[in-house]
């Protein structure tokens, strides 16, 4: 799929690359969007990946003067887990929570959600909402564009082949602004929207709304706002009447896609719909957050921090071997390195317990451990592995004693034809490295991205209460 893989350990390493191959290189952060395109064919000229994600510090999620900023490489979860963003920028942690699953939120940045630039991408729109701007680097500068402005089309944006996306920025809440995304699916997880809604509101002392930005995704080729209902807004209290009035405007404001999601009928009600809900949850004197205080995160005792970056690059061509520690034992392989980390440990690791459910990331049968992150392999470039430390259901056991969930899915019959229970295993194991006795919630939350087309799911939760009892008492003895 492509031809050189560079792991580079700067970012001027990656700027210099880029601005060499151009058109025919794209920069891995998250890559999760990426790999998938390419495999359908979608980037033919595509032949360099330049790999950022261990480059130490792009991560960082901060607060200056007022200013939120985050790096190239934060990702969803990063988001999910900030408390910054929680008190600061609700609707961003909100529109992050509902992407993918932890497997993909672990790895998904908000710079890749951004760049993908699909209109059913859900952090585009609170982040337009709260008046996002990106800094676009080169060999040549810098420069600033309002996020807005970003989208030249439907997945176009203005984005130059030789920039990288280094910083999105955006105004932290002040104390007397709120706001909340909404979004409908068709599904309780890893769903993509049919219509989803962000909306920012300004009020002043008498509790009159002073400013009201309300975005829109998943209804026109790219992300809108709807100023005739947001000036609708402008001087006025969130009655009753006024919010169904703006829910109308906004609704007659939007002229919707009709795709195989919805039709666009369907999508203005919607619109209409979700528009009156935020107005409304803005309205109550508590904003609930939709969040859970604890989520699983499934992310290793590092929080998926970058800590250990590379001492120096890495350039993978067909040829080279790509060197990993496996299940704790080192591994050299000549081949597979234009492969997808699943196709690799199955394929040239002979490790047949990484299951290719989907190869989408929709059904976390290929769950796997990657520097001690849990991450779908499907949705890894196989170079990625090269001086990295990598489990999969073959090393969970210890010594001779399985591990806790496996002895559990054993003892609670929570398999049926077995092909997804390795993923439900690695989420199980590291949401018990999180979570002692999570709750059942927390279980459901923790295998959101694990698919089983048999037993109804019922013997799995059991299984895993079962699991964090036994590893009680195996702690006692």
């Amino acid at each position: 799929m492509w031809k050189t893989y560079h792991s580079v350990s700067t970012l001027r390493e990656a700027l210099e690359l880029l601005h060499q191959h151009r058109h025919e290189a794209r920069i891995v952060a998250g890559g999760t969007d990426l790999i998938i395109e390419m495999e359908r064919g979608q980037h033919p000229r595509l032949q360099i990946l330049i790999d950022i994600t261990r480059v130490k510090g792009l991560d960082k999620i901060s607060l200056q003067d007022g200013i939120v900023t985050l790096g190239p490489l934060a990702t969803h979860n990063h988001v999910v887990a900030s408390q910054l963003i929680r008190e600061r920028a609700l609707p961003l942690a909100q529109a992050s929570w509902e992407v993918g699953a932890p497997q993909i939120r672990n790895r998904a940045t908000i710079a890749g959600n951004l760049i993908t630039a699909s209109p059913a991408n859900d952090t585009i729109t609170p982040l337009i909402a709260m008046g996002a701007e990106l800094s676009l680097s080169s060999l040549d500068g810098e420069r600033v564009v309002a996020l807005q402005d970003f989208y030249s089309g439907f997945r176009q944006t203005v984005m130059q082949p030789n920039e990288l996306l280094s910083a999105i920025r955006f105004p932290a809440f002040a104390r007397n602004q709120r706001g909340v995304f909404l979004k409908l699916g068709l599904r309780r997880a890893q769903a993509i929207s049919v219509v989803d809604a962000a909306v920012v509101l300004t009020l002043n002392e008498s509790h009159r709304v002073d400013s009201a930005a309300i975005a829109l995704g998943s209804v026109a080729p790219t992300i809108i706002r709807v100023p005739d209902a947001e000036a609708f807004l402008s001087g006025k209290r969130l009655s009753g009447e006024t919010i169904r009035r703006a829910g109308r405007i906004a609704a007659d404001t939007a002229a919707p896609i009709d795709d195989i999601r919805g039709s666009a009928d369907y999508r203005r009600e919607m619109v209409k719909v979700l528009v009156v809900r935020a107005l409304r949850q803005l309205a109550e004197s508590e904003v609930a957050t939709g969040l859970p205080d604890s989520p699983p995160m499934l992310w290793g005792k590092d929080c998926a921090v970058v800590k250990r970056g590379l001492p120096a690059s890495i350039t993978h061509h067909p040829d080279t071997p790509i060197c990993s520690l496996v299940n704790g034992e080192p591994v050299t392989i000549n081949s597979g390195q234009d492969k997808s980390l699943l196709h690799w440990l199955r394929d040239d690791v002979k490790l047949p317990g990484v299951k290719e459910g989907c190869a989408e990331g929709e059904c976390g049968a290929c769950t796997v451990f990657l520097d001690d992150v849990a991450v779908m392999a499907c949705m890894v470039h196989a170079p990625r592995a090269h001086a990295a430390e990598i489990v999969t259901v073959e090393g969970l056991a210890e010594a001779e004693s399985l591990h806790p969930i496996q002895s559990a899915f054993i003892d609670e019959a929570a398999v049926q034809c077995g092909y997804c229970t390795p993923g439900f295993l690695m989420a199980g194991a590291k949401l018990l490295e999180e979570f002692d006795n999570p709750d059942t919630e927390q279980i459901n939350y923790g295998i959101s991205g694990n698919l089983c087309r048999c037993t109804g799911y019922y013997k799995i939760v059991k299984a895993f209460h079962a699991a964090s009892n036994l590893k009680d008492r195996q702690a006692e003895s």
